[in-house]
């Protein structure tokens, strides 16, 4: 694959690269079912967030939402769903966001990674951190490089030995490092996750979002 060759130049990349399997971007459809999902799982674990998910769905017969439906669910049915009172408030953002301003497949892939994040991040309740897993598992966007994650933070402390004692240094040093990974930073993100616990990784696999 066109991305290991690229990304073997590093060569404490290429270590890792060489102990996992190849990954592949996947794109999905229902960009709105996908932002509320990840906003569900926010600081849960995967099985804790995989049960909730399952609730959500529940709601509406085992069945993927419209955004109308989400917003005609009423509050306290879908806080009764194990959501706290913000997470339920972002879900109802997320959708009624969708329904004014537009959130289709189309419409964002005209836009770069910039442009996204800055469209989606005007709801309250979504950050630029949510946004990049969008652009990486939703999109299918190959060159996104979530600097703010811990994981991938951990991961190049402890593979490039950086420090982080200074933060302004410390997040330079990231950057710099992962400008040689482009145009496929979203696939050293992936090993890196993999090498890290793979969390990222299975949380999207396991919603199972189509």
């Amino acid at each position: 694959m066109q991305y290991i060759t690229h990304l073997s130049k590093d060569k404490r990349l290429k270590k890792l690269i060489e102990l996992s399997k190849p990954h592949q971007l996947k794109k999905r459809k229902n960009i709105c079912i996908y932002l509320c999902a990840s906003i569900m799982s926010q600081q849960l674990s995967v099985k804790v967030a995989d049960v909730i998910y399952r609730r959500f769905l529940g709601l509406f017969e085992g069945n993927e939402p419209s955004p109308q439906q989400i917003l005609d669910i009423p509050f306290d049915t879908l806080r009764g769903i194990g959501l706290s009172n913000a997470k339920t408030g972002y879900v109802k953002n997320v959708a009624q966001f969708a329904i004014e301003q537009g959130m289709d497949i189309k419409k964002l892939n005209r836009m770069n990674n910039e442009e996204v994040i800055s469209y989606l991040t005007a709801i309250k309740g979504v950050g630029r951190w949510t946004v990049e897993m969008l652009l990486m598992f939703a999109l299918g966007r190959e060159d996104v490089f979530a600097i703010d994650d811990l994981g991938i933070q951990n991961a190049m402390i402890h593979i490039y030995k950086l420090d982080r004692s200074d933060n302004k240094k410390f997040r330079k040093d990231l950057l710099q490092i992962s400008l040689k990974w482009s145009p496929y930073r979203t696939y050293a993100c992936l090993h890196l996750w993999q090498w890290k616990d793979n969390t990222p990784i299975k949380r999207a696999k396991k919603l199972e979002i189509k």
